[in-house]
């Protein structure tokens, strides 16, 4: 049963990441993208800190890891092209992977 709680939770704080990023990015942006493409973004982005190894780095002295933003982007445009989920423009995946830190760095400050 602890792991369909935890399917749950993943499913709440994706919903939760998924508003942030609508209430965020501008406003030509906030319905060019389903509720199912925000999922396959999120996806996405974890597998690029996943396998980039950026979750085993260490921080530096004020507790923060650098990651480059434009090649999470190039990743997210790459699989999804190899995915067959079509072109997108990474000028407004940027936003979205803007979004997901933002949200992420609300969560670790306690906002």
């Amino acid at each position: 049963m602890r792991q369909d709680d935890d399917f749950l939770q993943d499913d709440l704080d994706d919903e939760k990441t998924i508003e942030f990023i609508k209430n965020y990015l501008p406003q030509d942006l906030k319905n060019k993208f389903t509720d199912d493409e925000f999922y396959y973004f999120l996806d996405l982005i974890d597998e690029y800190y996943t396998q980039s190894g950026i979750l085993d780095a260490q921080p530096d002295a004020e507790g923060c890891i650098e990651i480059d933003l434009e090649k999470v982007v190039d990743y997210m445009v790459k699989e999804a092209r190899k995915d067959g989920m079509g072109e997108y423009d990474p000028e407004e995946l940027l936003f979205i992977v803007q979004g997901e830190m933002d949200y992420a760095d609300s969560l670790d400050n306690g906002d």
